[in-house]
């Protein structure tokens, strides 16, 4: 590549934006629409000489454009920005500091972190009204110009239809920086989790969808590097493009696209959690490092009455402006580029509230969300919406449009506080068991828009979750003033680990009884990485700045007596869901249609075999629960399932009816190791703090097909009772 740039680039075009190489040269395209001119920045392949900075000679429609002849790809550069610095009216250019291009596709090198960074003078009285003179670009990561081909070969993606998936949320880093079986030096990397070791575990278990936090280039925060902590999480997005270097241990691209490829070889899609609300330069008082500098006032939104300030629906100090039409455009542009040039097979949108915020507040149809539903591309992906945020009217679980899941944080509530043994929630219970259908059930969704959780990254994992009522985040260095101050655990009888044989027996059925809980309700169930083996963050509830034993899988512990032993039920369950339909029903079952033979799609049961009466849903201290479900198969047979739940603190009979059925007990959560075998009686014993599963298929012909279903019936919080 030549390094003798000429003194002004040619025109170029506006089509398309960021770095494009084309084998005589490189066309850069960025947009600003306040801007009064940008400069284009070069460097030596260090990164850290300028070489040569170039007006881009023309602006169409706010995009700023021109080409470099002779120029291809490894290219390091960036760019200034000229403009007002009128903070009082939202502008605030700084041509001292060098910008990150909104859609570089690789970075090179790492934020260093130092007051130049900021536009401002940071120890001004005046505060950001101030001018900062110093350069940044030495302490500024530098975008890198990238050749996207890539031979993906026969790769086939599985294409798993949403009804059929179960998802397995883990980090890149976390989930192999434990493992010994994989070389030091690819530990926590995009090739680290392409091992043979890691795809077996996950085949083992029989889940369909890795969830991987976010892997978008992100920022250490300056406040966690000065108290020598570090962002493990990654909810701090420097780069909506650009894959976050370290889980490079190649440091090239195609070290993820080889991962992904390995993966849906093995049946196993690729879901990215991805973070378009904020970006890492925080509230008007961060850093410029990006868009702040391009055009302030159309990247982020602005307080109306005084757009010197931030809106901060977030949380995280800024709110991108998904109001406007080249951000709406640069999400889309990203989200395509993730499908088309890594194959990855969907996205969980963080804070999916914040994407569908208009002026007047949420909307289902908003512009956004109108360009997903009709965008060819992102048809044939899943998408997962996190149904809050912040700002005002925040909460919105079963309000985004069709063709989206929503995590559904009353499924983690409801089910926590039922097992943890809290009084009046059989109705609720029976609600997230049925797929939630008095959230999801309407505008013809299914249940799987319901995305079932007990537990995700944050907050604690599965075996704290029955070991601490209190949280334990000293290690933050927030004096344990971070995180959730009610996660719904229980200790039951001692706060952490215990020697005492009967406390942790119960913890283990509680444990397995949740974990049971979430596989047999209808709807998409999502299992943290680790639950399957017990991993604990030693009551840590907020793990988010904890890079370390503390959030990593520890691998020892999987490979342990008692994690294979988890693991096998986990598989179980897995396997359970899979081979039975009526676990995973692709529509809302009715209690009202008969199948035949006296056989409903759906009966809620008490425990002597008898239809739920109103006095038994009112019963407070209610906490036994059957739920028989029922479809008819391809040859015209009834093939059932019934999930006996024992919430109490004593064994308890169930009677199971139709007794003349050949009921097989496929799960018993307190008998973990038994397998399978034939109900010999009409009734079954259920141990407390535990869920049974049974099947029979083929009882008897069904008399007439179902006609089809539609799904815009109003569906009550608690199931009816049946007549």
């Amino acid at each position: 590549m030549s390094t003798n740039f000429p003194t002004k680039l040619d025109s170029g075009s506006a089509y398309p934006l960021g770095a494009t190489p084309d084998g005589n040269g490189v066309n850069f395209a960025v947009f600003s629409a306040n801007a009064s001119s940008i400069e284009l920045c070069l460097f030596d392949a260090a990164g850290r000489k300028e070489v040569a900075r170039l007006s881009l000679p023309e602006c169409t429609d706010g995009i700023w454009h021109g080409y470099l002849p002779d120029a291809g790809a490894g290219l390091l550069y960036g760019y200034r920005a000229h403009g007002p610095y009128e903070p009082q009216h939202g502008h605030r250019f700084n041509h001292h500091k060098l910008l990150l291009d909104p859609y570089a596709r690789q970075l090179f090198g790492s934020i260093r972190w130092t007051d130049a960074l900021y536009g401002y003078r940071l120890h001004s009285p005046r505060a950001d009204l101030s001018f900062d003179r110093r350069d940044s670009a030495q302490a500024m990561p530098k975008a890198v110009v990238v050749d996207a081909a890539f031979n993906w070969r026969s790769e086939r993606r599985p294409n798993t239809p949403f009804a059929e998936t179960v998802i397995y949320e883990a980090h890149v880093r976390g989930m192999t920086m434990g493992n010994e079986k994989i070389r030091t030096d690819r530990r926590g990397s995009f090739a680290a989790l392409a091992d043979p070791s890691v795809i077996d575990h996950l085949l083992r278990l029989g889940v369909t969808a890795l969830e991987l936090l976010p892997v978008h280039a992100f920022v250490q925060d300056r406040r966690l590097v000065e108290k020598k902590l570090r962002n493990y999480w990654g909810y701090n997005t420097l780069s909506f493009f650009a894959p976050e270097p370290r889980y490079l241990a190649s440091g090239q691209l195609d070290e993820m696209r080889n991962a992904i490829r390995r993966l849906h070889a093995a049946g196993i899609e690729v879901i990215l959690d991805v973070v378009y609300n904020h970006t890492a330069e925080e509230s008007e008082l961060g850093p410029t490092l990006s868009f702040r500098g391009l055009d302030n006032a159309s990247y982020y939104r602005l307080q109306a009455d005084n757009p010197r300030h931030c809106i901060n629906d977030t949380g995280c100090g800024n709110t991108v402006n998904m109001s406007h039409p080249r951000v709406i455009q640069m999400v889309m542009d990203s989200l395509r580029y993730w499908v088309d040039e890594f194959h990855v097979d969907g996205f969980r949108f963080d804070l999916g509230v914040t994407l569908g915020r208009e002026v007047g507040g949420f909307d289902p149809g908003s512009g956004f969300f109108d360009a997903i539903g009709q965008d060819p591309t992102l048809a044939c992906v899943k998408l997962i919406a996190e149904p809050w945020d912040i700002g005002p009217g925040g909460y919105q679980i079963g309000n985004h449009p069709a063709g989206f899941a929503e995590w559904n944080g009353r499924f983690r509530d409801d089910v926590r506080r039922f097992w943890r043994g809290n009084a009046g929630l059989r109705g609720a219970l029976a609600a997230r068991l049925y797929g939630s259908a008095d959230m999801f059930n309407h505008d013809r969704r299914r249940p799987w828009a319901s995305l079932n959780f007990i537990t995700a990254h944050d907050g604690f994992p599965l075996h704290d979750l029955v070991r601490y009522n209190e949280k334990h985040n000293e290690a933050n260095g927030e004096d344990n003033r971070d995180g959730a101050d009610h996660d719904d655990s229980f200790n039951w009888g001692i706060e952490g680990p215990s020697e005492y044989e009967g406390i942790e027996a119960v913890r283990g059925k509680v444990v397995r009884a949740m974990l049971a809980t979430l596989m047999f309700s209808n709807g998409t169930p999502m299992l943290l990485g680790g639950d399957e083996f017990g991993r604990t963050q030693q009551g840590n509830n907020n793990a988010y700045c904890q890079d370390n034993e503390l959030s990593w899988l520890d691998w020892d512990l999987l490979r342990s007596e008692e994690g294979q032993a988890l693991i096998d039920f986990t598989a179980r369950l897995i396997e359970a869901r899979q081979l039975n339909p009526t676990l995973r029903a692709a529509n809302y079952l009715r209690d009202q249609r008969e199948l035949g033979a006296g056989i409903r799609e759906l009966s809620w049961l008490n425990e002597h075999g008898e239809p739920m009466q109103q006095r038994e849903w009112d019963h407070a201290e209610g906490r036994l629960i059957a739920l028989r479900r029922a479809r008819t198969s391809d040859e015209g047979y009834i093939n059932l399932s019934l999930v006996l739940i024992n919430g109490a603190a004593e064994p308890q009979a169930f009677r199971v009816s139709p007794g003349d059925a050949a009921w097989q007990i496929v799960i018993d959560s307190a008998h973990p190791e038994k397998a399978p075998m034939p109900l010999e009686d009409d009734s079954i014993e259920v141990q407390a703090h535990s869920v049974v599963l049974l099947t029979t298929a083929g009882y008897a012909p069904a008399e007439e097909r179902p006609e089809p279903m539609h799904n815009d019936e109003p569906v009550e919080t608690r199931p009816a009772p049946l007549d």
